[in-house]
């Protein structure tokens, strides 16, 4: 396996961490910032000061601004965009694939139970917005790149309720991070919706909370219907 580092240490980031045991480079542990590239040096071998090659074959972007609920423009644009922006031409430059986790949101939108190849409608947050915006800088502008739109959830399911009223393909982080580690493994590249059968995210959470509370979302700041069409996944995972 070629050599892979995962950017960020939060909730992905860490699960794949600990499946994989590729090293793994953070703002908490190492200074790495997505909004400032002077940290990208970060990811190259120098000597005498000097850049000379990439570290790494493979990097595996988990930094992402997730808060649906902020309505701060500027907070998710910086993170969600102009970093992987910045990324994408740093990957382009050393020849360095890109993996990006997108969001099941961008099809919240969309036609019913969309392909990698129909046209993304983004759900109605900054949050997706910016992340369609990122998928379509790596679509147009990345060398090499894997593109993952998924939902992943922390397990057990730490909340007291959970909604009956938002359906999708969404998975506990474990599941989600170990189909990722086979699409990496198995050089895949391009657009892939990542997800397993069809749930709402009460029946997700009945798996590892028997205490769960069925309850119904208030508004659209998450979206009710994420389902995404997995025969290219399927078929990927199938080989």
């Amino acid at each position: 396996m070629s050599n892979v580092v995962i950017l960020g240490d939060g909730l992905l980031g860490s699960e794949l961490t600990t499946q994989t045991k590729w090293d793994m480079i953070s703002r908490k542990k190492d200074g790495f910032g997505i909004t400032d590239p002077s940290t990208f040096s970060l990811l190259l071998e120098t000597y005498d000061g000097m850049a000379q090659k990439a570290k790494y074959d493979t990097i595996i972007n988990c930094i992402a601004n997730t808060d649906t609920y902020s309505t701060d423009r500027q907070a998710h644009w910086d993170v969600n965009y102009k970093g992987v922006a910045e990324l994408v031409e740093f990957c382009n430059k050393w020849k360095v694939k890109l993996v990006h986790i997108s969001t099941d949101y961008v099809y919240a939108n969309s036609t019913a139970v969309p392909t990698e190849e129909d046209v993304p409608v983004h759900q109605e947050t900054y949050y997706a917005y910016t992340k369609l915006l990122a998928d379509g800088y790596i679509e147009l502008r990345s060398g090499d790149y894997l593109l993952i739109r998924a939902t992943h959830k922390p397990t057990p399911f730490p909340y007291e309720k959970a909604w009956i009223n938002q359906v999708g393909n969404f998975d506990y982080v474990n599941v989600i991070a170990q189909m990722i580690s086979q699409l990496i493994q198995s050089n895949a590249s391009g657009t892939y919706n990542v997800g397993t059968q069809l749930k709402s995210m009460f029946t997700l959470a009945q798996q590892t909370n028997k205490e769960v509370l069925p309850t119904k979302k208030a508004n659209n700041l998450v979206p009710g219907d994420t389902i995404m069409n997995l025969d290219k996944l399927n078929k990927h995972l199938s080989k």
